[in-house]
């Protein structure tokens, strides 16, 4: 009762002439179903398509997105322009995403896949917007031995405040002055979007 109206996959596997009648099976037909969708997307997928799927697992280096019979895997690199630690800053499992095709190895049978390349590169208009000796604000976002990550720029770029610009005393971890989550105002004393680096300062 439960499958009532619903479109299926189904394989003959008996066929009885004398009574007009056929015996189907699902379970034995979708693992080939999947496999011929899977041949069949593979041949057609072009690098820079775009397709819309839907998010079926999660792990730490990345998402997995069902395009209609083939996976596909956007690695976490690809997920944002900003730094992501775990792909469920992002997504979930259930949502269907618009994504671009990055690449398509036929031979190995596996899909390159990309959200952020669908949005602008924020580092694009990072030397239109900011100019050495600007103040911004911006969130501390990670703290490591020579320096703290700080974001801004609506959350997509981030720049580096060096530990020898975190103070005018000498200090011996960032921890010492900034912590995760603060929100300071920073000094931008280097831009270059080449290599996608912002310095800024706090002292």
């Amino acid at each position: 009762a439960e499958v009532v109206g619903d479109q299926m996959q189904l394989k003959v596997i008996e066929l009885d002439r004398c009574r007009i009648g056929l015996i189907l099976a699902a379970q034995t037909a979708m693992p080939e179903w999947r496999k011929q969708s899977k041949e069949r997307l593979l041949a057609e997928l072009q690098e820079g398509d775009v397709r819309t799927g839907e998010v079926i697992s999660i792990c730490d280096f990345g998402a997995f997105v069902d395009l209609g019979g083939a996976d596909g895997l956007i690695h976490l690199s690809e997920l944002s322009w900003r730094r992501v630690a775990h792909p469920s800053e992002v997504v979930k499992v259930g949502d269907e995403v618009e994504v671009y095709v990055l690449n398509v190895d036929r031979e190995r049978k596996r899909i390159g896949l990309s959200l952020k390349r669908l949005e602008a590169d924020p580092w694009s208009l990072v030397a239109e917007r900011y100019n050495v000796g600007q103040l911004v604000e911006g969130t501390i976002t990670k703290l490591v031995k020579f320096g703290a990550f700080a974001r801004i720029f609506d959350e997509d770029v981030e720049g580096l405040i060096h530990v020898s610009e975190l103070s005018e005393e000498r200090i011996g971890h960032p921890r010492e002055v900034v912590a995760e989550g603060d929100i300071r105002t920073l000094r931008v004393i280097r831009i270059d979007p080449d290599k996608r680096r912002i310095g800024l300062s706090l002292k």
